[in-house]
């Protein structure tokens, strides 16, 4: 799998903020196909940053009614990764 179709986008919400300031963490929307190993190697070489853990997570989708019918959201992979001291990753740099 190619390091740039592992890492989809960030998951930014207030709790994935608050972890960011405190624990050094950061928090991804991954390939669900994706494993530890290659989601590890894919942010390593992206963003220049050493990975200390990798923790994944599989979302399942909600279902949703519009009207009569019914229909589900798709399933998704959220992946939390820790990084080494002092190191940081800003998605928003202007």
């Amino acid at each position: 799998m190619k390091i740039y179709s592992v890492v989809k986008r960030p998951h930014v919400t207030e709790k994935t903020s608050m972890g960011t300031a405190s624990a050094n963490t950061i928090t991804l929307v991954v390939d669900r196909d994706a494993n530890k190993i290659e989601i590890k190697q894919a942010v390593e070489s992206m963003f220049k940053v050493s990975v200390t853990s990798v923790r994944t997570v599989n979302v399942a989708g909600k279902v949703k009614r519009v009207g009569r019918s019914y229909g589900k959201r798709q399933n998704w992979k959220k992946a939390y990764i820790t990084l080494k001291d002092g190191q940081t990753v800003d998605f928003f740099e202007v």
